[in-house]
């Protein structure tokens, strides 16, 4: 696999060498069990697989070179890069401007920019729409095209299924900057609709069953639909793709009850369901299904709490985060920063949607915690907050003793 270029700041000691015994001694990545550091009073069951991604590496390479290629441009970037406060915190540093905010609302006017800008289209991608206005204005959008592959794989099946006729339903949150895009992208070639999740999914069976009116998709899916959609034509034939960060067990599973319905629908015989429903398993993102994976392995191990890192508003980071709090105490934290001090946690309330102040280590003779982080986050993040939890104990070994032990 291809090697990135990663600014310095990015980087840890620590976890490098983690990964690095990890990798030598799984080439394959077939041991999904997690890394264990253990210092005596505090242990570390830390997930197999973590933080950068492929794809996130492509894209910060490219940010990085873009900014330290054009010292006399403007560089723009349509909003954040990746889902990472100190990523996107040490970009706007350098200068860089963000276009918009995650949501799509406009912070700098189109009729700002000149065609001697560079403008980044960040690693989730963008929207054929916005790819003609950058073009109108005399900007190249495929310049200083972060988005990663795997997205692009998808919305390249996506056209594959739709130019055989099959209508795309996509799995992602409909406000998410990924599957604005994929839906862009996948509605050129064919009748595409959005789902978020399972319930929505049992939702647009009831269409293709002709259950509820034709009338009413259009309320229960507001925003969701491509225009000139019609349930009664174009629920017949249909293909699941995802947002790739959301969680690929969901995705399955909604595919798989998709399938069930369409099939039983229609009565088709084994030798006909591709007539009825595309067979698109091969859009799943290798790095979210590795790193979901290695969190119900870590999962198997017994803790007293986990601790996820990344950006509040990382879909991969929240799915981690969501698996933990099935089993155990998790505390979803931006930063060592969160940490202030061994008694006390500033935490993101996944159902509050807020940070909320917690109690945080208790008082106990050994204290087993598990840690692991997002797509997104850097691996000097990981170690600053493997670090400061380290801090509050006294330990019998000291790291480059346990780290020699991997």
């Amino acid at each position: 696999m291809k090697s990135f270029v990663i600014p310095e700041i990015y980087k840890s000691n620590i976890i490098g060498k983690i990964k690095e015994a990890r990798r030598t001694k799984d080439k394959l990545k077939k041991d999904f069990t997690p890394t264990v550091l253990d210092f005596g009073s505090i242990k570390f069951l830390i997930a197999r697989h973590f933080g950068f991604c492929y794809g996130v590496e492509n894209a910060v390479e490219i940010a990085y070179k873009t900014i330290n290629e054009n010292p006399d441009k403007r560089i723009f970037f349509l909003s954040e890069m990746i889902h990472n406060p100190d990523v996107n915190a040490d970009l706007l540093s350098q200068g860089v401007k963000f276009l918009m905010d995650t949501k799509g609302n406009q912070l700098i006017d189109w009729q700002e920019l000149k065609p001697e800008d560079a403008v980044v289209v960040p690693a989730f991608g963008t929207t054929i729409e916005i790819q003609q206005q950058l073009s109108s204005l005399g900007i190249d959008p495929y310049k200083y095209d972060t988005t990663c592959p795997f997205v692009e794989k998808v919305w390249n099946r996506a056209g594959q299924i739709g130019e055989r006729g099959y209508s795309i339903v996509v799995h992602g949150k409909p406000n998410h900057e990924e599957t604005r895009a994929t839906f862009s992208h996948s509605k050129q070639n064919a009748p595409t609709v959005v789902v978020n999740d399972l319930k929505e999914a049992e939702l647009l069976a009831k269409y293709i069953i002709r259950e509820l009116p034709k009338e009413q998709f259009y309320t229960d899916f507001a925003g969701q639909y491509s225009e000139g959609f019609d349930p009664e034509r174009d629920l017949n034939r249909i293909g699941v793709v995802n947002q790739t960060t959301m969680l690929a067990s969901d995705t399955q599973g909604i595919a798989d009850y998709l399938k069930k319905v369409i099939v039983e629908h229609h009565k088709a015989q084994p030798a006909e369901v591709e007539r009825y429903f595309a067979n698109t398993r091969d859009t799943l993102c290798y790095a979210t299904n590795d790193n979901q994976e290695a969190t119900y392995a870590l999962l198997e191990n017994e803790a007293d709490l986990a601790v996820v890192v990344g950006g509040y508003n990382s879909s991969n980071t929240t799915h981690l985060v969501e698996l933990c709090e099935q089993k155990l105490s998790t505390f979803f934290i931006q930063s060592h920063e969160s940490i202030l001090d061994k008694n006390l946690i500033k935490r993101y309330d996944l159902h509050k949607k807020q940070e909320v102040m917690s109690e945080f280590l208790a008082e106990k003779e050994k204290t087993t915690i598990m840690l692991t982080c997002g797509a997104s986050c850097p691996d000097a993040v990981m170690e600053a907050v493997l670090l400061k939890i380290l801090s509050f104990f006294n330990t019998t070994k000291e790291i480059d003793e346990v780290l020699s032990t991997l």
